[in-house]
């Protein structure tokens, strides 16, 4: 079946901007995860290049400068200011962005170009989500090995156990977990700025690293070595992405305050504190983040790191889900088995498939590259990547849809798509260190997306040609000697204007048509949510046969037989218990003049065998089930 998309203006979900304890709570456990625990391998990454011998005033302050202002300009003016303005009734997201560019498309080939970005962006965070978990939690549990180098090789077995764990647990949801979340990651925020405001009450002056002339200073005395240090220093901006991503579970303004007043003065003071460090004991420059601890406290805060990266990764795990159910409400990826873990909230799912993916993905980078120092190198791809592809969607956004000027948008845009594209190139010096990982991973991921898209894309044009108009089925339907029984039967359809194969090949087989008929066509929405007012449209196209359009936003799972029943409210006889739902099960096959290449086709054939029967993703009873093979050849 195939899922067409359609617009509605209207959805379930509001824009919440009212901001309480509870929401600042939520967010500091659920958005700033990832970027909160940047801190243990950023600064430390970025200073590798020089050795203790190096660590002059300018050098630390510099790089210091450099983190500091991309949290500024990466975080804080991008998209706190600018891009979590563009949302989609307040769900955010790089294919939501995606969603609002092509709404403001003029021409098809621009809408296909929006498109190929946002699938680049998400193939890359489907990478940036493989990342995340590995290096966190390795660099959490290396704090072992500065409480007691003895404890250094338990690190990695003490990582994998951790991992498998997080990942083991997925299936029940994050209800009762999340509830703890927010207090966790608010005691590691107070924890990691006081540690650094210790450390910087001892050397104050490090604090001029605010100034940006130390950025121009650094890079008059490092040359070239300033490019490569900027691969780095986008590690401490990572996780920026979620503050759009998760907009829609908290809403704009609770984001926005939590970071302005507490996660960034928070990140600033630990950065500058083990700047700080460094400065007074060049020494300390292979992990100056759990040596700020004194002594007494370092074991209880690899406790606390660990705790953080585990929150941090449970985001991006979450995020993954929720991106990759967007993918199969847009057509980009097969349909998968989606699990709610939550009988209240909609957002929390679970989907089997990505997360056996994703945990062995993570056990593989985490066994191959074994600390979190080599890791990093493959972490920048991902990440700038995508901050490029929202970049270019945001300004086409603000171009059209709120009518910046062009030389708004290039003065806008233009600088912060001039930083990201200096970010991705610096960290495609990476590439031979395990840059590669991310790319490799964003290739294969694109190949199924593009495959899967224009396979069904070619299986429709298949299926018109071969169906016959439904003006036609229904003007002959009079005149004909088809017989009647009793009960009900819908066909489910992705074309409204057509006979579904399912009814002429029962028409063929049983020479008998249910006594009502309802063609039903499943439409995807440009929205996230859509309000069940609006779920269903019917009419009435003869006596006894309706054609029934059921609507979903992108960020909802289909459930046909509930949106059925629904019809009983709009005066049209349903009574579940005496339906039958009639499938046309497809069976692809090659044609004899292939319209896709041999790889493509092939690709396309795997996805079409393990691609969840619609029965399931649609939430249909598996005993009222009727199905019928239809061959079809691209």
């Amino acid at each position: 079946m195939t899922i067409s998309t359609t617009t509605t203006a209207d959805a379930t979900h509001p824009v919440r901007n009212i901001v309480t304890p509870a929401l600042i709570l939520g967010v500091l456990g659920v958005v700033y995860g990832d970027i909160g625990t940047s801190p243990l391998y950023a600064l430390s990454t970025c200073l590798q290049f020089f050795g203790p011998a190096a660590m002059t005033q300018t050098t630390v302050l510099g790089t210091l400068s450099m983190i500091f202002w991309a949290l500024i300009i990466t975080v804080t003016i991008k998209y706190v200011t600018f891009v979590m303005r563009a949302d989609n009734n307040g769900e955010g997201g790089i294919l939501t962005m995606m969603v609002l560019a092509q709404r403001v498309c003029r021409r098809p080939k621009v809408a296909t170009g929006v498109m190929l970005i946002a699938i680049i962006g998400a193939c890359l965070f489907f990478g940036d989500g493989m990342i995340t978990p590995a290096i966190s939690v390795l660099s959490a549990i290396e704090g072992l090995e500065v409480t007691s180098p003895l404890l250094g090789p338990a690190v990695l077995p003490l990582s994998v156990l951790v991992i498998g764990l997080l990942f083991a647990f997925q299936y029940r949801g994050t209800t009762t977990i999340g509830r703890i979340f927010g207090p966790i990651m608010a005691l590691w925020f107070l924890s990691i700025g006081v540690l650094g405001l210790v450390e910087i009450l001892h050397n104050p002056s490090v604090l001029r690293a605010i100034l940006p002339v130390y950025v121009v200073i650094f890079a008059i005395n490092h040359g070239f070595v300033t490019f490569i240090t900027l691969g780095s220093v986008v590690l401490a901006v990572t996780g920026a992405e979620a503050l759009y991503a998760d907009m829609g579970h908290f809403g704009r303004k609770p984001i926005q305050r939590a970071w302005t007043f507490f996660v960034l003065p928070c990140l600033a003071l630990n950065y500058f504190g083990q700047g700080a460090l460094i400065l007074r004991d060049p020494g300390t420059l292979h992990n100056p983040f759990f040596l700020l601890c004194p002594d007494w406290a370092r074991l209880p805060m690899v406790f606390l790191a660990t705790a953080a990266t585990v929150i941090a990764s449970q985001a991006m795990i979450s995020g993954a889900f929720s991106v990759a159910r967007q993918c199969v409400q847009l057509g980009f990826i097969p349909r998968m088995i989606v699990r709610h873990t939550s009988e209240t909230e909609e957002g929390q799912i679970y989907l089997p498939q990505i997360n056996t993916m994703l945990l062995v993905g993570v056990l593989i980078l985490v066994l191959s590259f074994r600390s979190s120092a080599a890791l990093a190198s493959a972490y920048g791809v991902a990440v700038t990547g995508t901050f490029t592809c929202t970049t270019i969607l945001a300004a086409l956004v603000y171009r059209r849809q709120f009518k910046w000027s062009r030389s708004a948008v290039l003065g806008v845009f233009g600088v912060f798509f001039l930083l990201d594209i200096t970010f991705f190139t610096s960290n495609l010096l990476k590439v031979p260190d395990g840059g590669w990982v991310p790319i490799a991973v964003g290739l294969f991921l694109m190949a199924v997306m593009t495959s899967w898209k224009r396979g069904r894309e070619l299986m429709l044009q298949r299926w018109k040609q071969d169906s016959l108009p439904l003006n036609s089925f229904l003007a002959r339907l009079p005149s004909s000697r088809i017989i009647r029984v009793p009960g009900t039967a819908v066909f489910l359809t992705g074309n409204g204007a057509y006979v579904p194969n399912a009814l002429l090949h029962n028409l063929k087989h049983n020479k008998v048509l249910h006594e009502r008929v309802f063609l039903v066509t499943v439409q995807t929405a440009d929205v996230p949510m859509v309000a069940d007012h609006d779920r269903l449209e019917v009419e009435e196209l003869a006596p006894q046969i309706n054609r029934v359009t059921v609507k979903y936003g992108f960020q909802e799972s289909p459930n046909i037989p509930r949106a059925l029943e629904e019809l009983r409210n709009q005066g049209v006889p349903f009574d579940p218990m005496q339906t039958s739902y009639f499938l046309g099960r497809e069976v692809i096959v090659p044609a004899l003049v292939p319209k896709l290449p041999f790889w493509r086709l092939w690709l396309f054939l795997v996805l079409s065998r393990n691609a969840v029967p619609a029965t399931e993703f649609f939430r249909i009873p598996s005993d009222r089930v009727v199905e019928l093979g239809v061959r079809i050849a691209i």
